[in-house]
């Protein structure tokens, strides 16, 4: 889908030719003398529009308007969140449109047109990879009307860099695990290299062994197909410069290993990579936005299967820190590929961690689908992921880290147990995941109740991606103050 910044006033969008004209209105919306505020102000008197959120009101070939079709769709305070909701009701109404022209009523905050952009594209996407006769996406062209191209441009360019990363990432969270094997996971890493700035290494099990990483391969020895860890840089500043390092749990699919998932609804197992997803699709979109900062990007990918090489219940492997983990329940594999992902980025001496995963069913308890769950080491850390959260409108949520719930941890024959009892589940996940980061500033993001959606809408959702690049964006914009700061110190 190809997204265009226009100069477009009320008047210009009224005579734009296209499909559709979406039409977004706050409730205080002042109106002007064209065609378009016409309408808008005779829908107010009416009492069929009043601009509330998410309320719409469809027109078909309205006089003085040249789109076919003009949904109003109320925006409430004209707030990124209620733009959101105003879009995606009126997309709602738009299904067969393939051009669209895409208005404010009102100015538009940076905040609500990078929402709008965001909605759009979510509202339309399509999924096709594995389907023989796929209608793919109808809606071709997005026009994008603004008073000032100039002022807009970097918030559309975000936008629009979000979207492509949030795309990547739907696309291979969505993929069934029998077209998104580790290898073609890292093989979607490795693709990501053609755009400048971004460099990607994989690593498989003869390197993975070397620098022993004994909870990783555990989990891989049940499967046939063989694990992958890909190494993703991209390079926008200095060298000097201490990147982020993303980890994403990529576990392409996971039955539960010995400790067998029941049948019902193991099919979303699939969605047990979205960790990884959404490290690809920050990558993608830093490839198009190219903000001046560094990341790495540590994507472990592996599938968990039962068969008679199969880790088992019990059994004493040693990580890659050199600890050693009993393995109480190989359902609960994504922790031992984090740690041993974990401990592999202390060598970038990074500026912080953030692991991204898929983790536990008590997060989902705990906080739904709406939040991802936040677990940090560090204040400043997980302040800036709470704040990019909600500015992404991409929320998570701060749980415990205390000592105390370390104890279901430890066992008598290792020196870690790899679950504790059922009570507080998320959180001796993260506990057990702190054990393997030291010092370092590290977060926790557990988005098993956020990176896809059941039921009739089922897919992935794209989470946290948005987030993320939210954080990253914002590191870098308080980075670079410091550098012209430095600069200029250096001329005096």
């Amino acid at each position: 889908m190809n997204f265009e910044l226009k100069s477009l006033d009320a008047a210009g969008c009224a005579s734009a030719r296209c499909d559709a004209l979406l039409v977004l209105v706050p409730e205080t919306a002042a109106t002007g003398k064209d065609a378009l505020s016409g309408w808008i102000a005779q829908a107010r008197k009416s009492g069929d529009f009043d601009g509330k959120a998410g309320k719409t009101l469809a027109l078909y070939q309205p006089q003085g308007v040249a789109a076919t079709r003009v949904v109003l769709a109320g925006s409430g305070d004209g707030s990124a969140r209620t733009v959101r909701q105003a879009v995606l009701a009126g997309m709602g109404t738009l299904r067969q449109a393939k051009r669209l022209v895409l208005c404010c009523a009102g100015p538009w905050t940076e905040a609500a047109l990078r929402a709008a952009i965001a909605a759009v594209a979510d509202a339309s996407y399509v999924y096709t990879a594995t389907k023989s006769k796929a209608e793919p996406r109808k809606l071709a062209q997005v026009v994008v009307a603004v008073a000032e191209v100039a002022k807009a441009r970097a918030a559309f360019d975000q936008a629009v860099g979000l979207v492509a990363g949030v795309e990547f990432a739907k696309e291979w969270g969505n993929r069934p695990g029998n077209h998104a094997t580790p290898t073609l996971i890292a093989n979607a890493a490795k693709s990501l290299a053609r755009h400048p700035g971004i460099s990607c290494e994989v690593l498989g099990p003869r390197e993975v062994a070397k620098l022993g990483m004994g909870a990783f391969m555990a989990v891989s020895q049940g499967s046939e197909e063989p694990l992958r860890f890909a190494v993703l840089r991209y390079n926008g500043a200095a060298r000097s410069v201490a990147p982020t390092v993303l980890v994403g749990k990529g576990i392409s699919f996971d039955t539960g290993g010995i400790s067998i998932k029941p049948a019902g609804e193991m099919d979303e197992m699939k969605f047990d990579m979205c960790g990884a997803a959404s490290v690809l699709g920050v990558f993608r979109a830093l490839a198009e936005i190219r903000p001046a900062i560094n990341v790495v990007g540590l994507i472990a990918s592996c599938e968990n299967m039962p068969d008679g090489r199969a880790v088992k219940p019990g059994d004493v492997v040693t990580s890659m820190s050199g600890q050693t983990i009993e393995i109480l329940n190989t359902d609960a594999e994504g922790r031992l590929v984090l740690c041993d992902a974990l401990t592999y980025a202390e060598r970038f001496k990074p500026a912080a961690i953030v692991d991204i995963a898929t983790l536990t069913g008590a997060c989902v308890v705990a906080l739904g689908g709406v939040r991802s769950g936040l677990f940090s080491n560090d204040e400043a850390l997980a302040a800036a992921l709470l704040s990019a959260g909600e500015s992404a409108l991409d929320p998570c949520w701060r749980l415990p880290l205390d000592d105390d719930y370390a104890d279901g941890l430890k066992t008598n024959f290792a020196d870690v147990a790899n679950v504790a009892g059922r009570a507080g589940g998320a959180v001796t996940a993260a506990k057990f995941l702190q054990r393997f980061v030291g010092t370092r500033a590290w977060a926790h993001l557990d988005i098993a109740g956020t990176a896809w959606k059941g039921g009739a809408a089922k897919g992935s959702t794209g989470r946290p991606v948005g987030l993320l690049l939210a954080y990253l964006l914002g590191q870098a914009a308080t980075a670079a103050p410091k550098a012209v700061a430095r600069k200029r110190s250096v001329k005096a």
